[in-house]
């Protein structure tokens, strides 16, 4: 029997949420292996995957305050994962950085399923991965958009 569209977009609705509870139990895993809390491993993913920027922009991305990714930085940098460094293009501002050892940890954490994935994922043509990458823009878009709205009904 052929499923209906109906049918494929249920089963790819589940598929996502299952996706999105296996995320979270990685990311715990990580943090709690890294022994810093959810807020701090989301700032750290966000300087790990953006690169250094300043605090402002980490608390925007993060949706902390001021004062709250203040925290954030001083436990990062406590336990040696990230740091401050003068912004070379305004030496007024400051930059915070994934350290070294930060980046050592992240590729023990990802290196390896980095590497399984693409192992799992290796039958699938440039056109099936064009197709998944835009699905994922798309549906993070969706996401952002979503969490914004319901933030603005919120206040």
């Amino acid at each position: 029997m052929r499923k209906t569209k109906q049918q494929l977009f249920l089963e790819l609705t589940k598929a996502i949420r299952d996706n999105q509870a296996a995320n979270q139990k990685l990311d715990h895993a990580v943090v709690k292996a890294l022994g810093i809390n959810a807020t701090d491993g989301r700032c750290f993913d966000i300087l790990d995957h953006h690169g250094p920027m300043p605090a402002g922009e980490l608390a925007a991305a993060a949706g902390l305050t001021s004062g709250a990714v203040t925290q954030v930085i001083d436990r990062l940098e406590q336990k040696g994962y990230a740091e401050r460094l003068a912004d070379p293009e305004d030496r007024r501002r400051v930059l915070v950085a994934i350290t070294e050892r930060g980046r050592e940890a992240a590729h023990g954490f990802y290196g390896p399923m980095a590497a399984r994935a693409m192992a799992e994922l290796s039958d699938l043509s440039k056109a099936d991965l064009e197709l998944l990458a835009d699905f994922h823009r798309r549906t993070t878009a969706i996401q952002a958009e979503a969490a914004d709205e319901i933030l603005r009904r919120s206040e």
